[in-house]
């Protein structure tokens, strides 16, 4: 037997294998990502055979994983909440057609937001998409869920969710395992045209029987233990009690642990959907008032059929945004206590006095930046310098961050840097203005969602320019090999796409490639780009920003390091911070100048060419 201090996502990823997953799939997101990394490492370990693949986007992911279930293998596959917006036509035909082999959708929330668009409940989405679903307290319980989540689909044959939040993906835990063994199951698909490509009238036999499946697992999480239970006392009553699910159930249970309130009966919902009707009634019969306490929506509260005896979002005691740390809970404990005439679990201000200590500190509130030396700096910067007029739509990755340089105007969704450019030329050409547009996207992205919007924008003769921050990987979720390299996440060769080529393959006839590091020429290259994009017979002008990730490939990034120092010609302008905002350059407290942080500095050299009065030289 062997134990590691593991992540969650580790927790998760030996899971899949202990449970005999044998094709994983999955597009990296924070919180999600380290999960098919962590499989990559076990799988090696063990020598087990594991098809495992970073797909172009989650819909991708979904479909693969979802051909080898109906083949009659287990297979996952793993996303972010905002990822499974992206599968979901697939997801939500899946629960209808069924699986032959076990088929685990792992969705990972992110309350808070800390790295997201949304705060989105996955538990909503498959309540949407009919799918049963797992949610975890702790990496451990996460591990056996995958298990038992593989065994339910087979069972019932349907796919099922593991929603694990951000705060069991990133927690760590001790966890002891035995050796890994391979699952031998070979594909076997059997044609069966009236399930697998069924038509409308066999999609209503197929709605019918999986509700038929929904009212016999709600009754096996009646008693779905240690994942659905209760603590009441047989033939007691209770004033208060509390309805919980995921992570606040860890923290409630650590709570009242310390406190010693075992005078409040919990029913822990950790698989609550299809709702497991029973329990619940059982738990609400014996208490007076439930307070329920679930991140971040109102799934559980909802299905509570006495709503007079229930409190939370819906009577206001629980925040309907934002993550339920522990000072919030406990404060939504003491409240839901007071107001229904019993003592509160303490009288302290639940951590307020450390936030108020904290506050008024006064301390740097730090943006968070772009890294020394990181190409789409320059990118930016020469964007700005060669249109400084112009809308600047962009799009999801670390070149989100050109915010703070002036140079993003709108993030919406995965490939909508191109969509939104385009919407921003129909709005204004209605007019009859050729308003300046630059849309902003990462490569990574550009493969995810970016080339059907590129077709439609060619299609339908929209115009502006459309810059591609080419880094040869997918930065912001851990360095994930992008589709552009020839090797897959194994260590497996794998077929390297041509950006070039699809870009071309969009319809695109002006396309030009240009090193951001040289930002002379790329301030040159975006105004050519701009006069061809608006001329006569223009259209979408596509310029390749190209320059390897500073992180991701050290030595290949800067090639010549290019040692800086500010002079005494720097005349405090303040231009290289608000144009260029490098974490390099900063200005010394005691003489108030700008200097070099030659500890942050990449030697890039490339803000040699941004200093109005050329202040910044080779040292």
């Amino acid at each position: 037997m062997k134990e590691e201090f593991l992540l969650g996502n580790g927790a998760i990823a030996l899971g899949l294998l202990e449970a005999g997953c044998q094709i994983m799939t999955s597009y990296p997101g924070t919180p999600s990502s380290e999960i098919l990394p962590e499989v990559v490492r076990f799988s090696k370990a063990a020598n087990l055979n594991t098809s495992i693949e970073w797909s172009i986007n989650e819909k991708v992911a979904f479909d693969n994983a979802f051909a080898a279930a109906i083949s009659g293998k287990r297979a996952a596959c793993c996303m972010k909440m905002v990822g499974l917006n992206v599968a979901a036509d697939s997801f939500m035909s899946a629960a209808y057609i069924g699986n032959i082999g076990g088929l685990v959708i792992i969705s990972c929330d992110d309350p808070g937001p800390h790295s997201s668009q949304t705060e989105q409940d996955s538990r909503l989405m498959a309540r949407l998409g009919k799918v049963p679903v797992f949610d975890p307290t702790n990496p451990e319980e996460a591990r056996e869920m995958i298990k038992a989540a593989f065994d339910l689909s087979e069972e019932f044959q349907v796919p099922v969710m593991v929603r694990p939040a951000i705060r069991v993906c990133h927690a760590r835990q001790n966890i002891k395992y035995d050796k890994l063994e391979s699952n031998l199951t070979k594909a076997d698909f059997k044609r069966e045209p009236t399930r697998w490509a069924s038509t409308p009238k066999f999609r209503f036999m197929q709605h019918k029987a999986l509700n038929e499946k929904h009212l016999k697992i709600s009754v096996k999480f009646d008693s779905f233990a240690p994942f659905n239970m209760h603590t009441l006392e047989k033939g007691k009553s209770y004033p208060f009690g509390v309805v919980t699910g995921g992570v606040p159930s860890s923290v409630i249970q650590d709570m009242f642990e310390d406190y010693g309130r075992d005078d409040i009966p919990v029913l822990k919902l950790c698989a609550p959907y299809p709702f497991p009707e029973k329990l619940a009634d059982e738990f609400m019969a014996a208490c007076d008032k439930v307070l329920v306490i679930e991140e971040t929506d109102t799934v559980i509260e909802y299905m509570l059929r006495d709503k007079r005896k229930t409190l939370g979002r819906l009577s206001g005691h629980v925040p309907m945004e934002g993550e339920l740390v522990p000072e919030k809970i406990e404060g939504v404990l003491n409240k839901a206590l007071s107001d229904c005439g019993l003592s509160p679990l303490s009288d302290h201000d639940c951590g307020q006095e450390a936030f108020e200590l904290t506050g008024g500190l006064e301390l740097p509130i730090r943006k968070p930046t772009l890294c020394p030396g990181c190409p789409h700096r320059a990118s930016f910067y020469s964007i700005r310098k060669a249109m400084p007029k112009a809308i600047y739509p962009s799009d999801i990755g670390c070149y989100t961050l050109g915010i703070n340089l002036g140079v993003v105007d709108t993030v919406l969704d995965m490939g909508a840097g191109i969509t939104m450019g385009s919407g921003f030329w129909n709005a204004y050409i209605q007019d009859d203005v050729k308003k300046p547009i630059v849309a902003t996207m990462g490569d990574s992205t550009f493969f995810h969602s970016g080339t059907t919007g590129l077709m439609n924008a060619v299609y339908n003769d929209s115009r502006f320019v459309l810059v591609i921050l080419d880094n040869h990987i997918t930065a912001m979720t851990g360095m994930q090999p992008a589709i552009t390299q020839d090797k897959r996440v194994d260590g497996q060769k794998g077929n390297s796409i041509s950006l070039e080529t699809i870009v071309k393959g969009c319809g695109v006839e002006y396309l030009k490639v240009v090193d951001p590091y040289d930002t002379k020429a790329m301030i040159k290259m975006v105004k050519n780009a701009a006069e061809y994009a608006y001329g006569e017979n223009g259209g979408i002008a596509v310029i390749i920003a190209r320059h390897a990730c500073v992180l991701g490939f050290m030595d290949q990034a800067i090639v010549e390091k290019i040692p800086v120092k500010v002079t005494d010609d720097c005349d405090e302008c303040g231009f290289c911070h608000k144009r260029f905002e490098c974490p390099a350059l900063y200005v010394d407290v005691e003489n108030k100048k700008t200097e070099i942080n030659q500890t942050l500095c990449a030697q890039c050299g490339v803000c040699l060419n941004i200093c109005p009065q050329g202040a910044i030289v080779r040292a």
